[in-house]
């Protein structure tokens, strides 16, 4: 039996949440991708399999919709909210990233939706949430990172603000989504009733910030940006020969310089004045500079293998090749294999980073194919005639 066996899920979501979905997908919820005709708007979203650009071969929206399935529906027709409605009546959860406002608009809040549906959950995930003066400003991941602070606090010190790499924002409010409704879910078992959840991207950076915001609230400082070295200057990330490793700068420093000086590359960092800590963080640049210099005389392997044996805690900076060629993840059997039929191939995705003991994951079905499950989900369980589905998809309903 499967974690989330027995629940469903109609998701409405764009990339602010299909990550949401995709994880709850993932752990054997029903989840039924609902797109409108003629497919989601972020199947355009690169890169494309093969580089050939095509609603599917979207490599975003394949991981993002794992193991759902695909209907297509027009919410704005009014026999496509009718039939919305009997979709909704059957389901546990819905998620939705429109901006505030707008189901209400169509005749389908939660007020409508819950009256036939009373223990329905709705998680709302936007930019700004359902309230206050930003809330109908459409947002996207770069101007969450923007106004959550992260982009500010990112970056090195010579350089403007930078955007940290992917879609952060989405995947921090994705994960505050999915645990909401898993308590959701938990409390609904108690009191029976469903609830309307309100996920907003900015509140998500801003909850991710760490030590940023409490060095804020107590001490009225910003921390500057550090670019690879890490807020507290404990650790930086250094080249190589043939790569990057992230090292401790401080830690057993008198073994570091032993080692260094067996080869003859300690310098002036032997002196006595070097062992004081305080010292140390005074001329930190300059310890950068002569670790750098010998750093750049080893491979990244050396320096890991000989670290651990010394018990640095260093590690090599992985390229995405060397994540995929990793010892540690393929005896676990993190990545797994996805068949794609329709193009002939099969595409390696990453798995669950969670395990459960006598609950294994192994259900992973590629993303559907724009309205693939419109047979099975309209007319075997709503029972809608062939000929009805005809007519509905001539009127653009479906």
């Amino acid at each position: 039996m499967s974690l989330l066996e027995g629940i469903r899920i109609i998701d409405l979501a764009d990339e602010k949440a299909s990550f949401c979905t995709k994880l709850l997908a993932d752990m054997g919820a029903c989840v039924i991708k609902v797109e409108r005709p003629g497919g989601d708007l972020s199947r355009k979203i690169g890169p494309f399999l093969g580089n050939f650009p095509h609603p599917e071969r979207s490599l975003f929206f394949l991981y993002h919709n794992t193991n759902k399935l695909g209907i297509t529906l027009n919410l704005e027709h009014p026999e496509g909210k009718g039939i919305f409605r009997r979709l909704v009546d059957r389901a546990d959860v819905l998620v939705e990233s429109y901006l505030p406002g707008y189901l209400k608009e169509l005749g389908l809040g939660f007020e409508i939706l819950s009256r036939t549906n009373p223990k329905l959950i709705l998680v709302s995930v936007t930019g700004f949430g359902q309230e206050g003066p930003r809330s109908q400003y459409k947002s996207c991941d770069i101007v969450s990172s923007a106004f959550g602070g992260q982009m500010y606090v990112s970056g090195s010190p010579s350089t403007p603000p930078l955007k940290p790499f992917g879609e952060q924002s989405y995947y921090a409010a994705s994960l505050f989504a999915a645990i909401g409704i898993l308590l959701a879910l938990r409390k609904r078992n108690r009191s029976g009733e469903g609830e309307h959840i309100d996920i907003s991207l900015q509140e998500a950076v801003v909850s991710t910030l760490e030590h940023i915001m409490i060095q804020y609230f107590y001490e009225k400082t910003i921390p500057k940006r550090q670019g690879s070295l890490h807020w507290n200057n404990s650790f930086c990330i250094l080249p190589c020969k043939n790569g990057h490793i992230l090292m401790s700068l401080f830690q057993q420093w008198e073994t570091l310089v032993e080692w260094m000086d067996s080869e003859g590359m300690a310098e002036d960092l032997k002196d006595e004045k070097y062992k004081g800590e305080e010292f140390r963080q005074n001329h930190l640049d300059h310890i950068i500079e002569v670790l750098q210099r010998w750093i750049k005389t080893h491979t990244t392997n050396e320096l890991f293998e000989l670290g651990q044996l010394m018990r640095f805690p260093w590690t090599t900076v992985c390229s995405p090749e060397k994540v995929l060629e990793s010892p540690q993840l393929k005896s676990r059997g993190f990545f797994v294999e996805v068949g794609h039929p329709e193009i002939g191939t099969s595409i390696q995705y990453s798995g669950a980073p969670y395990k459960f003991d006598g609950c294994p994951l192994d259900r992973w079905e590629r993303a559907p194919l724009i309205g693939e499950d419109n047979m099975e989900i309209y007319q075997r369980e709503l029972g809608l005639s062939e000929e009805e589905l005809k007519r509905l998809s001539s009127i653009h309903a479906i």
